[in-house]
């Protein structure tokens, strides 16, 4: 309101009027009088806006709203606007130190700090107690073994001796069960690196326990989890572990500290990695169990559950924590222990297996592991490309308490050649097993093994025969037919009896060291061959080879490289499968090397041969009877090593999950060497023909064997014998 000195004022200013003026401003005529005029009521527009209108006679005059101020700092006014007040700068102590202010138009707001109330929004926040509220709302903030204080604007639980809640004031208080690091009766003093992982653990578990120092600060999570992962690279890092009880103990007892690890983290997700180690932790904290999706992600593997699985559905103890593990290079230590996996039988016939991803582990802060409420997708990558196959299977297992592999609740929900997705009813750790199914043998192939084989046999044995007793062909070549007749006779029986007979894994892998050494024999003596040619188309005199030499390289070589691939690796002779050399760490180039070497020098032998034996066709005198004689052995030669050549391109398929057509083509060409060496060797040899006629009519017709055996005592039919016998040079004639 204005002072009386200024309504004084205004009323003499109207009466001065109407004295000059009929009816001055601020005043109406009224018939023959005037009379005020109203401007509040005429124009709101008079004051403006946030303001307040009070008539005067003959005027009027302003004043600004509550909240509001005038901007030429006016209470009373007939001209300029009215502004907002900011309570919340203007004027301190509106709300208290125990709230926040907030500026409203032409008002403001009070909002309480956590732990702080009121009664209605612009009086002073005071304390809660949480700790009366929560005994008379019978809720448990703090848990079965904690107690409650109540502090300014908050709380805190003070935990019993072993009890902890993990350095969080306002958590309930879990039990810590510090025992399960002491390492005591169980497989992990059988590590001995483990023994620094336990004693640290041990230590950090107990100082959380000790109620003394709960008011020391948050434990430091982050640091103890670094120094965790390092010390399991140590124990990783030297190569495989030595039993599948060491393996459980790594195992159960990195799960076991990232338990305890995971509360004391600062931030909700953490990811960490080493060379042998790589996880992702995700932790979340409050009051109420945490709900939604959770995806966790290694450069192995995939975790997809939810909070629900991972908190449980019993008590809740303030946080929650699920936490993914993939372990680089510990399947190599567990590439073993299948004796748990049953009921994997294809068409009858039971799988080998092995392992096709890392080791993963899956921890998850929900007690009830062995019974989830909602299954859990665990997507694994596979360590090896490898196409779907009809003799392949991807299975899902976990590694149980016992040591072992196990199916029991996990299920392959999805497969191809680069990942396994597996959905398991129980947490623990995780692998995708490679199940082979051996190739089923049909009845067909069977018979046609076993006939190849004895037709082999059988030719094979008569060229030994006629090798080793048929005098008029004796020579450095025919030694060398001999002796490669004889490993590949041996190969071929041994092949028969032996190859499937993978019990005992001594027994097997004998076998697979005696087809070793033969097979490879085989190929030597043709080298030898080969290397004979040469010399009797180069070396046109003296072209024989001393016995001694041919055995020394024919049997010494193979020998040297069976020793040396079983020193170095004496396990991969033999497989589950065959008893054969495993396709596995480069053995088979033991085999396939020296035979691919063997297989390039007769080529650049034989080059050569048919070269000079070109050169010595078109000469001016040949020696057309040596040169077709030697013509003759260069084409039963290639013949001989194209045959065997190609039937090991086949025999390099045979023992992986391949084809039935591969092993017809293998067997077929296994029986077609013996056949070969046979006809080539013997039947068209006409040397041979002669004594193989000259032994049927000695049976047929004793009287003229007995005579041919007088006839053959006579000095001078030995000599006729014997310059047939010098006329031949020691080689048999086409």
């Amino acid at each position: 309101m204005g002072s009386g000195k200024e309504l004084l004022l205004l009323g003499l200013l109207g009466m001065l009027g109407k004295c000059f003026s009929e009816c001055g401003e601020g005043f109406s005529a009224n018939g023959s009088s005037c009379v005020d005029v109203n401007e509040c009521e005429e124009d709101i527009r008079h004051c403006g806006e946030e303001t307040k209108c009070f008539n005067t006679y003959g005027s009027f005059y302003c004043q600004c709203s509550k909240g509001f101020r005038n901007v030429n700092g006016k209470v009373n006014f007939t001209d300029g606007q009215c502004k907002d007040i900011n309570e919340c700068t203007d004027t301190d102590g509106f709300c208290g130190p125990a709230a926040n202010c907030s500026n409203l138009i032409g008002s403001y707001k009070c909002t309480c700090h956590f732990g702080y109330t009121n009664n209605s929004s612009k009086e002073k926040c005071k304390d809660i107690d949480e700790c009366n509220e929560a005994e008379i709302n019978k809720e448990d903030l703090c848990g079965v073994k904690g107690t409650c204080e109540n502090s300014a604007g908050s709380y805190h639980c003070k935990c019993s001796e072993g009890y902890t809640n993990y350095g969080n004031k306002r958590t309930p208080c879990s039990a810590l069960n510090c025992d399960s690091f002491n390492g005591d009766g169980g497989p992990a003093p059988l590590l001995g690196g483990l023994a620094g992982i336990l004693s640290m653990m041990r230590n950090s578990c107990l100082a959380l326990s000790n109620p003394s120092a709960a008011g020391e600060g948050n434990p430091d999570g982050d640091a103890l989890l670094e120094k965790l992962f390092t010390a399991t690279e140590a124990i990783l890092s030297p190569g495989q572990l030595d039993s599948s009880e060491d393996v459980s103990g790594l195992l159960s007892t990195v799960e076991n500290a990232i338990m305890l690890i995971g509360p004391q983290l600062k931030d909700n997700r953490t990811k960490i990695q080493t060379s042998e180690t790589d996880a992702d932790i995700a932790v979340q904290r409050g009051k109420t169990p945490p709900t939604g999706p959770i995806h966790l992600t290694t450069e192995n593997a995939t975790l997809d559950t939810d909070w629900t699985t991972a908190a449980g559905t019993g008590s809740y103890p303030g946080f929650a924590l699920a936490a993914l593990l993939s372990y680089n290079n510990l399947e190599i230590s567990v590439n073993r222990s299948f004796d748990e996996l049953t009921g994997h039988e294809k068409d009858g016939v039971n799988p080998s297996f092995q392992i096709s991803s890392r080791v993963v582990s899956v921890v998850v802060s929900n007690p009830s592991t062995q019974n989830l409420s909602r299954s859990v997708n665990i997507t694994l990558r596979h360590l090896q490309d490898v196409e779907e196959s009809a003799n392949l299977n991807y299975i899902c297992a976990y590694w149980t308490e016992r040591g072992a592999w196990s199916t029991d609740g996990c299920y392959q929900q999805y497969s191809n050649a680069k990942h396994t997705v597996c959905t398991c009813e129980h947490l623990s750790s995780f692998a995708v097993l490679m199940a082979l199914y051996p190739m089923k043998h049909t009845f067909g192939l069977q018979l046609v093994t076993k006939i190849g084989l004895i037709i082999s046999l059988l030719c094979l044995i008569l060229c030994i025969l006629t090798f080793k007793f048929c005098r008029s062909i004796q020579g450095t070549r025919t030694t060398i037919h001999l002796h490669l007749c004889i490993c590949l006779f041996i190969a071929d029986l041994v092949f028969l009896a032996g190859i499937s007979q993978t019990k005992p894994v001594a027994g097997c892998r004998f076998v697979a060291a005696m087809l070793h050494f033969f097979f490879l024999g085989v190929f030597t003596w043709m080298l030898l061959e080969g290397v004979q040619l040469y010399r009797m188309v180069v070396l046109v005199f003296n072209a024989t080879i001393r016995p001694l030499y041919l055995f020394i390289i024919g049997y010494g070589i193979p020998l040297v490289i069976v020793i040396i691939s079983a020193i170095i690796r004496p396990n991969e002779y033999g497989t589950d499968q065959h008893c054969w050399l495993s396709l596995k760490d480069g053995l088979i180039w033991s085999f396939y090397g020296p035979v691919c070497f063997i297989i390039i020098l007769n080529v650049f032998f034989f080059i050569v041969t048919v070269w000079k034996l070109a050169q010595k066709f078109t000469s001016l005198n040949p020696d057309l009877s040596n040169l077709h004689k030697i013509k003759a052995f260069t084409v039963t030669a290639i013949a001989q090593m194209w045959v065997l050549g190609l039937m090991w391109v086949f025999g390099a398929f045979l023992f992986q999950e391949g084809t039935t057509a591969v092993a017809y083509i293998f067997t077929i060409l296994n029986s077609l060497q013996g056949a070969l060496v046979f006809i080539m060797h013997c039947l068209l040899s006409k040397q041979v023909r002669e004594e193989y006629a000259h032994f049927v009519s000695c049976i047929c017709t004793p009287q003229k064997k007995r005579y041919s055996d007088f006839s053959s005592t006579n000095p001078s039919s030995s000599q006729s014998q014997g310059s047939r016998s010098g006329q031949h040079t020691g080689e048999s004639k086409i």
